[in-house]
């Protein structure tokens, strides 16, 4: 089955918590083994020097994560994260972020990601990340 970014949207919606939805995510694309969610900006996720906060960005892309292993499995099942390490590039400022993750491996119990974070527009990428997540169900 293939998850539809209308699928993945209502993920979002009822799998996350006010303050993850509160960053406004939306799903642009899901694939066999990825995803694409925006991440609009808003002076509210700006830390001082008006660049986006690293927690926001950290956010996005673990719950883009949740999507793109989603799409993998062809529909959401309880899952956790293991691990996260995230690594910036360059501020983002006045642009919403593209967040595009593959899912590098899904094994029965463990799946892995890469995930880049591009403001809309970049050529390069503002942050990169990668994510160990256990399968719960």
């Amino acid at each position: 089955m293939t998850l539809t970014p209308a699928d993945a949207d209502k993920i979002l919606a009822d799998h996350f918590a006010p303050w993850v939805l509160a960053l406004g995510l939306t799903v642009q694309e899901t694939g066999e083994r990825h995803a694409v969610l925006r991440l609009p900006w808003s002076e509210a996720l700006a830390r001082d020097g008006g660049g986006m906060s690293g927690q926001a960005l950290m956010a996005a892309a673990d719950t883009a994560t949740v999507i793109a292993i989603s799409a993998a499995r062809g529909a959401y099942g309880p899952m956790t994260t293991v691990q996260q390490s995230t690594s910036f590039q360059r501020p983002v400022v006045g642009s919403d972020v593209l967040i595009g993750v593959r899912v590098t491996k899904l094994g029965k119990r463990m799946a892995f990601a890469d995930i880049t974070l591009t403001p809309e527009g970049a050529g390069e990428p503002s942050a990169t990340a990668s994510t160990v997540y256990a399968l719960l169900g």
